[in-house]
């Protein structure tokens, strides 16, 4: 079973986020987390999904949310444990991103999509805005969707 909450900046968990970020969007580039870039998200909404049993909870899942102005807010971080990709979490924390940025009145939820992940973000309702450009020196969209 599998649950999702929001997490708290520096907690336990919020280190776990960052082990799991890590090994799923920054290692395969070459790329780790710095210390500045991390103190970045002291405000920003942190979402974790978490698969618990009688004993445990490990994080499975995450993303970042991060207020672009009062209307506009960012998606950023979204990882998926590889040996579960593709079964429906990324959607569940998508639609929690969704509903969390609604209930902070945001209208619009963007994000700098990697060209692999497009596909699941329209299948999702968002549209490509603007042309392919280079991110961490691989193929990203702005992807946009209006929630209200």
């Amino acid at each position: 079973m599998h649950h999702l909450r929001l997490l708290e900046y520096g907690s336990c968990d919020y280190q776990e986020m960052i082990k799991l970020r890590d090994e799923i969007l920054r290692k395969p580039l070459g790329l780790h987390f710095t210390e500045k870039y991390l103190q970045q998200e002291i405000n920003d909404v942190l979402i974790g999904c978490f698969e618990t049993d009688e004993e445990n909870s490990r994080i499975i899942g995450c993303c970042v949310l991060s207020p672009i102005d009062d209307e506009l807010i960012q998606l950023r971080q979204m990882a998926v444990r590889e040996d579960l990709q593709r079964s429906g979490i990324g959607r569940e924390i998508l639609e929690f991103a969704e509903k969390e940025s609604l209930k902070n009145n945001f209208m619009t939820l963007m994000m700098h999509a990697r060209y692999t992940a497009v596909p699941f973000y329209e299948r999702n309702g968002y549209h490509i805005l603007g042309d392919e450009f280079l991110e961490v020196g691989i193929p990203h969209y702005e992807m946009r969707k209006q929630l209200r």
